[in-house]
């Protein structure tokens, strides 16, 4: 007996010495090649870059996977206690793999050998790091072994808390939640340190199979899994019975973000997006977690984006109908499954399309996708006469007829009154019609340069093309007052006469002689400087930048980066050479800020993912900021002025009341009605291509522009005043309706003359067009003693001068 139970013993010892050997030899076999499992004390996860409104909301995000990293000494005990109990219970007990899981599994799913149940895991926390981060997904033996190995290495290398740390940063969670913050926010729309219990343990719930427990499609799964975790919280002690009841008792309820959460500018979220990529690159604005701040007003933003619609609808119902959207095969049987097959158009926003049915003498019955009808009444299609080439109209529109046919397929939007502000019946609609005509809106901080609304065409959805910053357009006289800047530091003051009278330069064999006109195709005789900017007239504009030199003019527009290079001849003067619409009110913001120079930013700040700021577009310093003690009021610091000049404060001011006199008395007169004070200038182009708006108040800088990206007439009627003015007016005045009205600020040295406003030439007693005119010290005007600039600057008596007549020619740039 004892021989037999000494060969049993050898056996054994044998078989554990093979066995040990065996372990050893697959131990060696499987550690070859495996990946580097340091990396992983340094490893940073890709997170999501965020970028916010200046007050505070979401206006976009950048991710290739959406991660919020949260570091694991500012996650809530609630959501690690979640996670570890029903994850890895031993967690802080183990190192790596745990053999107790391991034999509970084991047993567990050979007592559910041949039943429907699925067989379950004992992976620990540390070998699911390993296999996201080290590994891949394959299923198989030596994948698992692996995966082993490494987990116990990546325990003797890296602490408990990293380790944890880096799984509950990475793992999926469903609903492109990567990482138990994201997942938070995508959920429940709450930061980690909201989160309540039951919302905590259901997180927990989902790593296993996340679209399994889809708390939408699949809510009894869900909520489920999600009491299942809540028991395993009881068990180990994290929550009292008392408390897992309740917490079993809620229900699972998932919250999406609401639109107050979140900003909506679509041009302006992609500029951004441009200028972070162009700073930083892809990899830090996918992956870096950067927080980026921005300086966008949600409320200006809202109001540039109606006010460009409105403008742009308003500007395509002038010139005509371009036909319907589709057409129906036909309207007998359902119609209405056939209108809702069709694909809608982008950019349609809140219409909807409608299938005509029939058409009467003063209407027409419309059908809607869901099956409902309507009537479009002849008040609403009367402005859709047929639009032909150069955007000029047919005859008008007498019968519903005339526009529409049974089976067009239309946009519609709901009507609630007529023009006389009485109600429709109920179901009434108006034919609408998506704007072919593009335009962009900038708002802007003049003392900063912030920018704080962007709006770059009528709908995102139609083009990403920016008509803002990308598109480059011809000024007209919008540029004209960076003529008349280096005319007013050269000795010129707003009372001084310039001949407006025919002008002619000889360009040179074979070409023709170049003949620049006025809008009118008229000429007036001696103006002042002031009335030439306020009705705009090109023959003034440009003898003054022949008086001054084109020299001069170029290094304006160089100064106010409205173009960098600009060719010194006159045809420039009046607004030939390209520019964007941000540089060009930019220009005009440095006007009434006192001439200093800003540099336009979308962006206050970018912190990297750490928190450190790398960018900060106010450099100043704020010495002692934060220093006062305690228990004493900090004071407000006074910031130093380190702005360089681009012009002299009182020139600037000369150039910001004369741009006022264009609302008063010139080319803006209809935005006399807002009744504020408000400066700016019309511009036009050659054969009325491109209309422009750049106004401002002493605090707010706003420039419009309307065009069509291909080049093109907006028509023989249309300037400046007529497509752009509106929209700028329709902003200035939501914009400024709460707002105190605050007149332009008067730098000093700046003195102020009663003058007539036609003349130029000191008020007498009775006169009644009088002015408050600003002048330089030493530059008043004298009675007799004004001169007027012909051909090269040089005066000539007044008396000499032609005082009226008709100009002809083509003009470079119209007003």
């Amino acid at each position: 007996m004892r021989k037999v139970l000494g060969i049993l013993f050898g056996l054994m010892v044998l078989g554990a010495l093979a066995g040990a050997a065996g372990l050893g030899v697959m131990y060696l076999h499987f550690s070859r090649g495996l990946p580097d499992y340091q990396q992983l004390a340094d490893y940073q996860p890709p997170v999501m870059t965020r970028v916010y409104a200046g007050d505070g909301r979401l206006l976009s995000e950048y991710a290739i996977e959406k991660r919020v990293f949260v570091p694991i000494k500012a996650m809530p005990r609630r959501v690690i206690d979640a996670f570890l109990a029903v994850e890895d219970k031993n967690f802080y007990q183990h190192s790596g793999v745990d053999p107790l899981a391991i034999l509970r599994a084991a047993t567990t799913n050979l007592a559910n050998f041949g039943s429907d149940r699925r067989p379950i895991g004992a992976s620990t926390i540390t070998q699911q790091v390993a296999k996201n981060f080290l590994l891949t997904n394959e299923v198989s033996l030596a994948r698992k072994v692996k995966e082993m190995i490494l987990a116990y290495r990546i325990e003797q290398a890296i602490p408990k808390d990293r380790i944890l740390e880096l799984y509950l940063n990475e793992i999926y969670l469903g609903f492109g939640s990567y990482g138990v913050a994201a997942a938070a926010l995508n959920y429940f729309n709450k930061s980690l340190d909201q989160l309540t219990v039951p919302e905590a343990a259901f997180l927990a719930a989902l790593p296993k199979a996340p679209n399994n427990y889809n708390p939408v499609r699949r809510p009894e799964q869900a909520k489920a899994r999600r009491d299942l975790v809540i028991g395993r919280m009881i068990e180990d002690g994290y929550l009292t019975q008392a408390e897992g009841r309740q917490a079993q008792i809620a229900p699972l309820e998932v919250r999406e973000r609401g639109k107050s959460d979140v900003s909506r500018a679509d041009y302006f979220a992609e500029e951004v997006r441009r200028q972070l990529v162009q700073r930083y690159g892809e990899g830090a604005l996918y992956k870096g977690g950067l927080v980026v701040r921005t300086t966008l007003d949600p409320r200006l933003q809202s109001i540039a984006d109606d006010a460009l619609r409105q403008g742009l609808v308003a500007y395509d119902r002038r010139h005509g109908w371009r036909g319907p959207i589709a057409k129906l095969q036909t309207v007998q049987g359902d119609w209405a499954k056939a209108l809702k097959a069709l694909e809608i158009p982008k950019g349609i926003g809140h219409w909807q399309l409608a299938a005509v049915l029939e058409t009467f003498d003063a209407a027409a019955t419309v059908g809607l996708a869901d099956g409902r009808r309507g009537t479009i009444p002849m008040g609403e299609m009367s402005w859709a006469r047929r639009t032909i080439e150069k955007q000029k109209l047919g005859p008008p529109v007498r019968r519903p007829g005339d526009v529409l046919a049974v089976a067009d397929v239309v946009a519609v939007e709901l009507a609630q009154a007529d023009r006389d502000n009485k109600p429709y019946p109920a179901n009434t609609y108006a034919l609408r019609q998506l704007p072919k005509v593009g335009g962009a809106v900038v708002a802007l901080d003049p003392h900063t340069g912030r920018v704080l609304a962007m709006s770059g065409g009528y709908d995102y959805e139609l083009t990403e093309f920016n008509r803002a910053t990308q598109a480059m357009r011809q000024m007209g006289s919008a540029f004209k007052p960076f003529v008349y800047l280096p005319a007013l530091e050269n000795g010129f003051t707003p009372a001084s006469i310039i001949l407006d009278a025919p002008f002619v330069i000889d360009q040179g064999p074979g070409l023709p002689k170049w003949k620049p006109a006025n809008y009118t195709h008229r000429f007036y005789g001696p103006s002042t400087m002031r009335l030439g900017i306020e009705k705009s007239r090109n023959l003034m504009t440009v003898r003054l930048a022949q008086a001054v030199g084109m020299e001069k003019v170029v290094k304006t527009a160089h100064d106010f980066g409205i173009v960098d290079q600009m060719p010194e001849i006159l045809s420039m003067a009046l607004g030939a050479a390209e520019t964007s619409l941000l540089k060009l009110t930019t220009a005009y913001a440095m006007l009434v800020n006192g001439g200093k120079r800003i540099t336009p930013t979308l962006i206050d700040r970018v912190q990297d993912r750490h928190g450190k700021t790398v960018f900060r577009h106010d450099k100043r310093e704020c010495p002692g900021c934060g220093e006062a003690p305690a228990d004493e009021p900090l004071a407000v610091p006074t910031l130093p002025d380190t702005r360089d000049t681009v012009i002299d404060a009182a020139t600037a001011y000369q150039a910001v009341a004369m741009l006022q006199g264009v609302v008063e008395r010139g080319t803006a007169t209809r935005l006399r009605e807002l009744n504020r004070p408000l400066a700016g200038k019309t511009g036009t182009t050659n054969d009325s291509t491109d209309g422009w708006f750049i106004g401002f108040t002493p605090d707010l800088a706003v420039g419009v522009y309307v065009g069509f990206d291909a080049p093109a007439t907006l028509g023989q009627q249309e300037q400046g005043a007529s497509v752009a003015v509106p929209i700028f007016k329709t902003m200035m005045e939501q914009a400024l309706k709460e707002a105190p009205s605050i007149p332009f600020r008067i730098p000093p040295g700046v003195r102020l003359v009663r003058v007539n406003a036609e003349t130029g030439i000191p008020a007498r007693p009775g006169d009644r067009d009088v002015i408050m005119e600003a002048f330089k010290p030493g530059t008043e005007p004298v009675p007799g003693r004004e001169a007027v600039v012909l051909d090269g600057g040089q005066p000539l008596a007044a008396g000499m001068l032609p005082t009226g007549g008709r100009s002809g020619g083509a003009t470079p740039g119209l007003y």
